[in-house]
């Protein structure tokens, strides 16, 4: 069962979700940006515009999953790829924040579902032996569609209404892909899944290049014989030891989030200018430079994931992680930050005129951004990813309105030569770390473990899960924060990354080599 070029096609063209999926996480850091200063947002208007994405995926993740068993895969990443093309011709013509929140739902839905159905699509299309690298090919595209979105924020930043054709570069991309996946073929599980046995055959032998793909067709039907009659509450039962599955799904999915990942890279522009970094390379570092390293350390990840094994890259993601955890809360243990609770909107003429002698690092601004942006960007995270759109976020209001947002001055003197670039270096073996670990293999892992024939509602469930964590987290962060100190809750994220180490040791099954059919034998044992 080879990998042929349209195997490699079809995933590829499906993981173009991937890519559209990061770039709209990306992309509201610079667009907040100008919108907010068009309308005069305050800081809650703001908080709800990006909210809205949320509130899509979240309820896309609860109801996604039905349609994706339901109607296909393919057909789900077309609706996706349709739904985001809508949602942002929807934002364009109009500057109005009502639209705004409609829109912002729209892609908000469409990027959950897509995540679901991509995972599943490419895991059911791909042979056994290159599953690994093709389901995360998807998690490489979102990393990249981050850096693009990095890419777009700072090339539209000082243009007028610039936050349109931000949005406006997605709608050519999404609406190819939705023309594209409708000449690739349904996965042959699903049709398998419909008693519709000759399409999948002649999609297998198309997928195989083989001139009979017999064999693995009569693997498939014989596993999902009984997978199919699964009911969505079988998943909370201890049939085929579904319940078992599920908490170890939930569970890992815990750890993406509570390791930290989407609240670190938060803070990356404000920890580095804090120990010493001028503010023009915290700020490329914290967006792009940051961008630019989890698409390198992903690369490794997707390429050798069929010969190491995810179980393997999850072991060394999170005891790397938790190394680095533990040399960033040191170093910010000598670090004083004076936070004032201030949050407020830059004018218009602010944001354009801005001149770099202009700028002045403040501790007061690093909580107005935190105040606006902590619950602001909450909600723009998927798995593995949103963390990054916040740290732009945090990047550009930084560069841009510095001088605005407070006037209270740093009182930290200079900073040690060392532990300034120690900081730096911990900071990027982490974002590396996460980007070879809980990252790609988390998702990989989840669309592995559960039956064909309820496949597509277990990973909707274990993505609500993701997005909610999400929020909780992202909304107590600053008060926990405020509370125990930045170092403390590097020192937290440590102990986390360790609970994920001794978890994937004891629980997480390796895969690689196995079938679905093979895997899911396995674990009903």
């Amino acid at each position: 069962s080879g990998c042929g070029t349209f195997t490699f096609l079809s995933s590829a063209i499906a993981a173009i979700s991937g890519l559209l999926m990061g770039y709209e996480l990306g992309l509201i850091s610079g667009a907040l940006l100008q919108i907010s200063s068009i309308l005069a947002l305050s800081c809650k208007e703001q908080e709800i515009i990006v909210s809205s994405l949320l509130f899509g995926a979240l309820f896309a993740s609860l109801t996604g999953g039905f349609l994706v068993d339901r109607f296909g895969r393919r057909l789900s990443i077309i609706i996706a790829s349709s739904l985001l093309v809508l949602g942002s011709v929807i934002l364009l013509p109009y500057e109005s924040y009502q639209i705004l929140i409609v829109g912002r739902i729209a892609i908000g839905i469409s990027i959950s579902l897509s995540s679901i159905a991509t995972c599943v699509y490419i895991a059911e299309i791909a042979p056994q032996h290159r599953r690994g690298l093709l389901v995360s090919l998807n998690e490489l595209m979102i990393v990249t569609g981050i850096l693009f979105a990095y890419i777009s924020n700072y090339a539209f930043a000082s243009i007028s209404h610039g936050w349109k054709y931000m949005f406006g570069l997605v709608i050519p991309l999404g609406a190819l892909q939705a023309i594209a996946m409708y000449f690739l073929p349904p996965s042959p599980r699903f049709l398998v899944m419909k008693n519709n046995d000759e399409a999948a055959r002649k999609v297998l032998e198309r997928l195989r290049e083989t001139s009979d793909a017999t064999k693995e067709l009569t693997v498939i039907k014989s596993s999902l014989k009984d997978e199919h009659q699964y009911s969505f509450l079988d998943l909370f039962r201890s049939k085929n030891n579904m319940r078992a599955r599920m908490l170890v799904g939930l569970t890992l999915v815990f750890f993406v989030q509570t390791t930290g990942q989407p609240n670190i890279l938060f803070y990356a522009s404000t920890v580095l200018k804090s120990v010493g970094f001028q503010s023009n390379e915290a700020a490329s570092l914290a967006s792009t430079g940051v961008g630019v390293i989890k698409v390198v350390s992903t690369v490794p990840a997707t390429v050798f994931v069929d010969q190491v094994g995810s179980k393997t890259f999850l072991c060394i993601g999170s005891s790397v992680m938790a190394v680095s955890l533990v040399t960033m809360g040191l170093v910010n243990r000598n670090i004083y930050v004076n936070f004032t609770n201030v949050c407020r909107s830059q004018s218009p003429e602010d944001f354009f005129l801005q001149r770099p002698g202009n700028f002045t690092i403040t501790n007061g601004s690093l909580k107005d951004l935190f105040a606006s942006m902590t619950s602001t960007e909450s909600s723009s995270f998927d798995a593995q990813k949103g963390p990054d759109a916040r740290t732009g976020e945090l990047n550009r209001t930084t560069l841009a309105g510095g001088k605005n947002t407070t006037g209270s001055h740093m009182e930290s003197g200079e900073v040690p030569v060392v532990l300034k670039w120690l900081s730096l270096g911990s900071l990027l073996v982490y974002v590396a770390a996460f980007s070879i670990g809980l990252g790609p293999m988390s998702w990989l892992v989840l669309s592995e473990i559960f039956p064909g024939g309820i496949r597509g509602r277990a990973m909707a469930l274990t993505s609500s899960m993701n997005w909610g964590i999400n929020l909780l987290i992202s909304l107590t962060f600053l008060t926990v924060t405020e509370l125990i100190g930045l170092s403390w809750v590097c020192f937290i994220y440590t102990i986390m990354s360790l609970a994920s180490l001794a978890f994937v040791i004891v629980f997480i099954p390796e895969t690689k080599g196995c079938s679905l059919e093979q895997i899911s034998m396995e674990l009903a044992k």
